[in-house]
């Protein structure tokens, strides 16, 4: 795999003097005109367009639930792909209006589906093992989730992709992933997921340091991700890594994306050239992942549901910094005075 980095600077130039020249004052635009340059870097062109947006929900399950870390029971997770094929979930709302693609993939839910419209079928095992106890995965299953994401990536005609989850015991996982990676404290890591008390939240904290002392031998990305991940986290993080190969514009949502992303970024450090960080999760720990990846939220709304709902909300702005870019006048062309030196 090889990810180029975007860097380019006679086209970093061009597009500074045309967002430079827009009828506006100086970085009036803010946080606009700085993703109206990274889209052009991505797409190395001055022509930058968004075409045929698609978010990608990644469905699995884990076995670390056993250990009582989740207010809601595993079946919800196969409840709610049901909920998303039924187009009831927020995320179908939000993508639907703004005209945004939706594909459901089952990573590794712990249920059988059958046929099903709308659901992408990668399932590669119902869940995975329980991390307190043993790897969640197989060094070789992590590998081969990795490429499934990474095929699934290649089959995109768009080239904007946002990236969501759905996996009871999820961010127990992401918490695990977190602290591995950047050696942020456990407790700094855990949150409230779907909702835990305070002392459920400290149980969840008990449960990831005694699995971290149990599995310290995983130190590379690999591993880590093979000891503590969970299949969607492992499928979304080859899907990441492909999508950036493909200069794609990568939209990245909250806490347990973050950590997919957080692994892939150790892999391939260059991928955080193609990322677009739509939001700050109000789940405990973002913040510090989103610092350790320095990167900087379109938004922060204090949402915490996962889904992809972020990069929903977002995406009108990433729109909104193409359109000013191409459609705005410039003072030449609109006869308008600039600024007096």
């Amino acid at each position: 795999m090889s990810i180029t980095p975007t860097r380019n600077d006679a086209l970093a130039a061009q597009l500074d003097h045309a967002i430079n020249n827009k009828t506006k004052p100086l970085g009036s635009l803010g946080v606009l005109e700085a993703l109206a340059k990274q889209i052009g870097l991505i797409q190395n062109t001055r022509d930058i367009k968004l075409t045929r947006p698609a978010i990608l929900v990644f469905a699995a399950d884990h076995g670390v639930v056993a250990e009582g870390i989740s207010a809601y029971p595993q079946d919800v997770t196969w409840q709610m792909v049901e909920n998303f094929l039924a187009r009831g979930a927020a995320i179908n709302v939000l993508a639907a209006q703004n005209n945004c693609a939706l594909r459901v993939i089952d990573a590794g839910v712990n249920h059988d589906f059958g046929p099903r419209d709308g659901l992408t079928d990668r399932k590669l095992a119902h869940g995975t093992r329980n991390f307190a106890q043993e790897p969640a995965m197989s060094r070789d299953l992590c590998q081969t989730a990795l490429a499934a994401g990474m095929a699934l990536a290649s089959e995109l005609e768009g080239n904007v992709v946002g990236f969501g989850e759905m996996g009871i015991g999820n961010t127990t996982a992401a918490a695990a992933l977190m602290h591995k990676l950047t050696g942020i404290p456990v407790a700094q890591c855990v949150g409230a997921g779907t909702g835990m008390s305070a002392e459920g939240i400290l149980h969840k904290q008990r449960v990831i340091e005694a699995a971290v002392a149990k599995h310290a031998g995983a130190t590379e990305p690999l591993d880590i991700l093979a000891t503590f991940g969970g299949l969607e986290i492992a499928m979304m993080a080859g899907a990441m890594l492909k999508a950036a190969e493909l200069r794609k514009v990568l939209l990245i949502d909250g806490f347990i994306v973050t950590s997919a992303l957080l692994v892939a970024a150790r892999m391939h450090p260059t991928i955080l050239d193609y990322c677009v960080f739509a939001h700050c999760s109000d789940e405990n720990g973002h913040k510090q992942m989103l610092a350790a990846l320095d990167a900087k939220p379109l938004l922060n709304l204090g949402l915490r549901l996962g889904e992809g709902t972020g990069c929903a909300l977002a995406l009108p702005l990433l729109h909104a910094a193409v359109n000013f870019l191409n459609q705005m006048a410039t003072f030449e062309s609109a006869q308008v005075s600039e600024k007096s030196e």
